[in-house]
């Protein structure tokens, strides 16, 4: 689409018109930063908003561009006061008071996703979940690159959406998060998935049920809708007037799994598609991914061998079941991208034989004995660091043995004096890692050298 037809998009949705919208983009963040040059180059006058003293203002963008204002250090309500549309960045909740006030005011919430929406005319892919979200995106963007698609792929994930935007673009594969979602109205994706609802983001969400909600928004459309039968909050999504397919590891659906002789085969309707075996990452909670990626390539057309073939070969994300070394016959595992219960439960199950889980952090208001069940059958000890530690034995009630770790290098040498040969030691730790860390990659390369100091 040229500009001319995307402001007229805008103007249509969103009454986003260049002569008379007074827009305030809130948070300084990378997607503020992709808004802020999407604006920029359609001739849109706005502002930015920062609670922090000191946003990353350092980008190249803000060097060519110094007449746009920029308040800092807090919420100016004068800002907000004469804005008519508020693009709120993920990072930034709904319910700052601020934001509140302008929404009672009139202001117009819209998201970076819906700005996407408006400006493309090509079909859009979106993920969300809250487990497996980043595997799966990443999968259908490989699939859609070996069926010679030009395909943009970012969004919650990489790059953010409106960095994608490129005029030989034929396919847009999107990771949301529910923060995302919860301000995106217009998206209408060509298919889409919820691929898992658990206690995550609980601290922003009032209950599983509200956060549930959000993620069905991804479904607001016509498009295509993709559902983990297995899962019964996103069973309960189904919608009887929509094209709906299903994928299960459980039972039979559209996408599943299915034993052949001796052989277990990824399966589409009656169609043998390849072997399991031939999925090169670990755990049953990835054929999982491998059938939802499926199910969504065929909902926009991709070639299915092609994507077969795109599978076999797919390494998969750092820090999500990452092999990180073998040592005197311990496997060492880092999934430090498992920053809810889900995640680390998915982990676990996904293991034959018991493990050693190394875990704790941020549990963001979860309900840590969701935990108990599987880490008793699946865990032979576990040791705990960070914020919640206590939280989390506490939950545990003596099911496993528990030591506990101040910091990284302390956990992985407890651990190392529990293992024997044969087993494997997981970092999947069910929290999140700013209690003590940058981000979950800090903590999942902090966890990899202090494995491979063992080795040295």
């Amino acid at each position: 689409m040229d500009k001319v037809a995307i402001i007229e998009s805008l103007k249509r949705h969103f009454a986003l018109d260049p002569k008379n919208a007074k827009i305030l983009v809130v948070g300084l963040g990378i997607t503020g930063i992709s808004v802020a040059r999407f604006l920029h180059s359609l001739g849109f006058v706005f502002a930015m908003i920062d609670s922090r003293d000191k946003p990353p203002l350092n980008d190249e963008f803000f060097q060519q561009t110094p007449d746009i204002p920029v308040f800092t250090g807090g919420f100016d309500e004068a800002a907000f006061k004469v804005a008519t549309h508020l693009i709120v960045s993920p990072g930034v909740s709904l319910h700052e008071q601020s934001i509140v006030k302008a929404m009672a005011n009139g202001a117009k919430i819209v998201s970076d996703i819906d700005l996407l929406a408006c400006s493309v005319n090509v079909p859009i892919v979106a993920i969300t979940g809250s487990n497996g979200k980043s595997t799966v995106t990443t999968m259908l963007g490989e699939m859609a690159k070996a069926s010679g698609k030009q395909v943009g792929v970012g969004g919650n994930l990489g790059t953010p959406a409106l960095d994608l935007l490129a005029p030989n673009t034929e396919l847009y594969v999107l990771e949301l998060s529910s923060f995302q979602l919860e301000r995106t109205s217009v998206l209408n994706a060509a298919a889409a998935t919820v691929l898992n609802v658990s206690a995550d983001h609980l601290d922003r969400h009032a209950d599983i049920v509200e956060y549930a909600g959000e993620k069905q928004r991804v479904y607001h459309g016509d498009g295509v809708i993709v559902i983990n039968a297995d899962d019964a909050l996103v069973n309960a999504m189904r919608e009887v007037a929509r094209k709906v397919l299903s994928f299960s590891i459980k039972g039979e659906a559209d996408f599943y799994l299915a034993y052949q002789g001796e052989t277990e085969y990824l399966m589409y309707q009656q169609s043998l598609l390849m072997p399991l075996a031939d999925l090169p990452l670990e755990g049953r909670h990835n054929a999982a991914n491998a059938l939802a990626a499926l199910a969504l390539g065929v909902a926009v057309g991709l070639d299915i061998p092609a994507m077969c073939s795109a599978l076999k070969t797919f390494k998969g994300l750092d820090h999500r079941m990452q092999k990180v070394a073998d040592v005197n016959g311990v496997t060492w595992v880092n999934d430090s991208k498992a920053t809810n219960i889900g995640a680390c439960v998915a982990a676990l199950e996904g293991y034959d034989d018991k493990v050693i889980l190394i875990a704790g952090g941020d549990a963001k208001g979860a309900d840590m004995t969701e935990l108990t069940p599987v880490v008793k059958e699946k865990a032979k000890g576990v040791v705990l660091m960070g914020k919640d530690a206590n939280l989390i034995e506490q939950a545990l009630a003596g099911c496993v043995p528990v030591h506990r770790a101040d910091n990284m290098v302390q956990a992985v040498q407890i651990a190392a004096s529990l293992a024997s040969g044969g087993d494997s030691v997981l970092l999947s730790p069910a929290c999140a890692s700013l209690d003590q860390y940058k981000n979950y990659q800090d903590r999942g390369n902090q966890f990899a050298q202090a494995v491979l100091a063992l080795v040295a």
